[in-house]
């Protein structure tokens, strides 16, 4: 009787075992460093539909400042404990980097069945696809080149737009004369290089931005076109506060949102902020093109790469993967990001007036062959850093002329040495 007793007892508290261990919900850890409002609130609509179809949601860490090294060192701490996340955002050629390393799944069975190649525009095909193996999940596409503008101050000194520099320097010294902020802006390397690649698309169109920035090119690189692009960046160093230094993006954001400032050059991340903030396109806030860069569209994609792990966790990757290609989800995901999708079978009536302009803009520019991506996500980490280097010397210290800048950026380039990890240079600025 007492054997047939602790069989029964060890039958249950096994058969109980069994049923927890079964009703455990799935798990999926994503990394990110998506910080602001905006950011934040984008990131949890995908939290949300991952746990609507019964996922528990683990927040891999919000990596402040970006994907670079940071990143990487978190990733390979993380593979060295055999405790890597499912999925980590991951932009450009880093793709190729950690495809390199053996550290992302194949996506090819999952594309194929979701006829992903039909759907993606091939210049972001080309950026996820490493030797023609699909390696991550394009989840948008954002614009760099936008200025956003207060609408209630545009309205009340009765400007508009401008569709030339020479206009956005006109109105910038009315801005000024008001009391305003004509260009709110952070002192940080990334956001300044966010204005010298608008200048040189601006100043040259996409074809030298693409010879100069992308390929490296030396003529284009001495030209006096590259002159005249650190000629503007000088302008637009005329029209910021003196208190920029370290402001984060989304306190500049901040600035425009309450009236401090009239104007911002940043990519379209930004309307995140406008939008979690209340406010609505061309009723509270405006955008347009950076003035001399329209018919172009200079982008960056925000990916997601799915680190190899064990076969248990693959269908669980599979689902987050579809979850962020699903066309629904996309729509949603975007409105709140400031992007579009990455699709280009949705229906833009879904979208707002900001995001209808690019994606009208960005279909157009795939025509025209006039779409291309970002440099900073699009040459190799050491010349980025140097390019990020020289300009900020030239914006922050403000003590250099466009001649010297231009020498600067071609010795640089020219002189770098790269010894156990790191770059090093002999020259003031690089």
């Amino acid at each position: 009787m007492m054997k047939k007793f602790i069989i029964n007892i060890n039958f249950i508290l096994l058969t109980s075992f069994l049923s927890i261990a079964h009703a455990e919900p799935k798990s999926i850890e994503v990394l990110h460093w998506w910080t602001s409002g905006g950011e934040a609130q984008a990131i949890d609509v995908l939290k949300k539909e991952m746990e609507s179809q019964g996922f528990q949601w683990k927040n891999g860490g919000s990596i402040m400042g970006g994907g670079g090294e940071q990143q990487r060192l978190v990733i390979k701490a993380r593979i060295n404990a055999h405790t890597p996340p499912d999925a980590m955002l991951i932009q450009g050629n880093i793709i190729k980097n950690y495809t390199d390393n053996n550290l992302l799944s194949n996506l090819d069975a999952l594309a194929a069945k979701e006829n992903w190649a039909k759907i993606i525009p091939e210049p972001l095909q080309k950026i996820v696809k490493i030797n023609r193996h699909w390696m991550a999940v394009p989840i948008n596409i954002h614009r760099s080149h936008w200025i956003w503008a207060n609408k209630k101050i545009f309205d009340k000194l009765h400007i508009t737009p401008p569709k030339s520099f020479s206009e956005l320097i006109q109105i910038s010294e009315k801005i000024k004369k008001a009391g305003y902020i004509p260009l709110a802006h952070g002192g940080q390397s990334w956001q300044d290089a966010i204005l010298f690649d608008s200048a040189v698309l601006s100043v040259g169109g996409i074809h030298f931005y693409k010879k100069a920035l992308v390929d490296l090119d030396k003529t284009a690189l001495n030209s006096e076109t590259m002159k005249k692009v650190f000629e503007q960046l000088k302008q637009l160093r005329s029209m910021i506060d003196k208190n920029f230094m370290d402001r984060e993006w989304n306190l500049a954001t901040a600035m425009v949102i309450h009236e401090k400032a009239a104007m911002q050059i940043m990519g379209d991340w930004v309307k995140g902020e406008f939008i979690k903030a209340g406010k609505k396109p061309n009723q509270d806030f405006l955008c347009f093109e950076y003035p001399g860069t329209q018919g172009n569209f200079l982008f960056i994609s925000d990916t997601f790469g799915m680190l190899n792990a064990p076969k248990n966790q693959i269908n669980s990757q599979h689902t987050l993967a579809t979850t962020m290609m699903n066309k629904t989800f996309q729509e949603k995901f975007n409105q709140a990001k400031g992007s579009i999708p990455s699709r280009l079978d949705i229906n833009p009536e879904n979208l707002d007036d900001c995001a209808k302009k690019s994606y009208s803009d960005f279909k157009q520019a795939l025509k025209n062959n006039t779409a291309l991506q970002r440099f900073d996500t699009n040459i190799p980490s050491e010349e980025r850093t140097i390019i990020f280097n020289v300009v900020s010397h030239f914006f922050q210290k403000n003590n250099q002329s466009p001649e010297e800048a231009v020498k600067a950026l071609n010795y640089c380039l020219d002189n770098h040495t790269r010894k156990q990890g790191f770059i090093s240079l002999s020259y003031e600025g690089c």
